[in-house]
């Protein structure tokens, strides 16, 4: 093939929305993306056995969001809101008090600090005693389920930004799911003459001022003036022998002791779609003391312990998540397994006997995005030092070698699609001026 102006490894959204920049500036580029499909942690299935479109990846807008918000008016592409009623299941049973104990004093303590520690050193700081364990340990799961992060690493720094700035901002979820915004950018790249080849695992990079040269895992090489590193965190920070990995020749050492300073955390991702939403019927309703008929979330202290339905959309789909270092240790575990320790835990949730639920499930899906080769984890959070680490990775490299991917974001929404596109929008803005 033909030297071209860009190539692209990866085609999640970042990939995408750096080639529609450049295509549309009039760049030659071509994306190489190592699975069948365009998408990355997007991934829509329609029905893959399921009764609707069901999100495996991404699934929501957390707030109006312009990037995101913007490309879907563009694309005609229709969403609407997802809000309910978050409730609470500890020790056994319902609690109608939500939230948890030690909140208010867990916030004071966070905004006298004034130098940045892992949340983890901050808790064994700030609350040693026995009598904070309970404490403690909502707020590591808490960090570990919503952020998927390590408190080990995670930044306190960051995570008190996030809690302190937490107003319930609207949420999202597309119409026909994230697939949809896929399909228009893959689309509109394709209409201005970028090329887009599936299947290709990009293993070795071999450059120099103003060339690149990619090998595939099947021996092709594919040469460019620069190249756009779209890749997933967790595939940047893998072992140069783990399949999936890249490596650079010459090696790029300050970037990459940069990349595994950075934090990008583990999830599974479980769908059940049962014969009705059992969760939503009169032997809930006696067993929490109210109607569960708008719950959205559940947080609960089950192995698989958190929970989100389709509110408010009435749906059979409840949708189990596992975060942080309890998902990174189940890693290797089957999804068989996965499927039991799910239906337990909604067992022991809602009473139900395990063998009925089983007798009731019409389609599951078990998604270990931690053991995907293609993308070794879920999304990036916050470590001490990361907003020192993403300006580096975001200084080209030779003005050849370019890092984009949500993991570079500077906001709030770092983690999102929103994070992504933005980061692939300014990458390409870089590369065109």
């Amino acid at each position: 093939m033909n030297k071209v102006d860009v190539l692209i490894a990866g085609a999640g959204a970042t990939g995408l929305m750096a080639a529609c920049k450049l295509t549309k500036a009039g760049r030659k580029v071509l994306l190489l993306e190592a699975r069948d499909r365009c998408g990355g942690r997007i991934h829509t299935i329609n029905p893959g056995g399921f009764l609707k479109d069901t999100e495996l990846g991404a699934e929501f807008i957390h707030g109006d969001l312009p990037v995101t918000l913007s490309l879907l008016k563009e694309a005609g592409i229709a969403y609407h809101p997802a809000y309910g009623e978050m409730v609470h299941y500890k020790n056994g049973k319902f609690d109608n008090d939500g939230g948890f104990e030690g909140w208010d004093m867990l916030m004071q303590k966070l905004q006298t600090i004034d130098e940045d520690i892992s949340i983890n050193q901050f808790l064994d700081k700030e609350f040693a005693g026995d009598e904070f364990n309970e404490l403690k340990l909502s707020v590591r799961q808490f960090a570990a389920g919503y952020d998927s992060a390590d408190p080990d690493k995670a930044s306190t720094f960051a995570l008190r930004n996030e809690w302190l700035n937490d107003d319930e901002e609207a949420q999202y979820r597309v119409n026909g799911g994230y697939v949809k915004m896929v399909d228009y950018l893959e689309g509109k790249i394709r209409n201005a003459g970028g090329n887009i080849v599936l299947n290709s695992i990009v293993k070795e990079v071999y450059w120099e001022p103003g060339n690149v040269k990619a090998t595939t895992d099947n021996g092709t090489v594919y040469e460019a003036g620069q190249l756009i590193i779209a890749l997933p965190l967790g595939v940047l920070q893998a072992d140069k022998d783990q399949f999936g990995a890249i490596t650079f020749n010459p090696s790029i050492p300050v970037q990459m002791d940069v990349i595994n300073h950075m934090g990008f955390g583990a999830i599974i991702k479980i769908l059940l779609e049962f014969d009705e939403p059992f969760w939503t019927d009169k032997q809930t309703e006696a067993l929490a003391g109210r109607s569960l008929e708008n719950m959205s979330f559940l947080l609960s202290d089950e192995e698989i312990p958190t929970w989100w339905t389709q509110t408010p959309q009435q749906s059979p789909v409840i949708t189990g998540w596992l975060g942080g270092p309890p998902a990174a240790a189940k890693k290797d575990v089957p999804d068989r397994e996965i499927l039991r320790q799910s239906l337990q835990s909604l067992s022991n949730i809602f009473k139900r006997n395990i063998e009925e639920l089983k007798a009731k499930l019409v389609a599951s899906r078990i998604v270990n995005w931690t053991h995907d080769p293609f993308t070794m984890g879920s999304y990036a959070y916050d470590t001490v030092n990361a907003a020192a680490f993403r300006e580096i990775l975001k200084q080209p490299v030779g003005n050849t070698l370019f890092f984009a991917g949500e993991y570079l974001y500077d906001g709030a929404a770092m983690g999102t699609v929103e994070a992504a596109l933005t980061s692939g929008e300014e990458v390409a803005k870089k590369m065109i001026t």
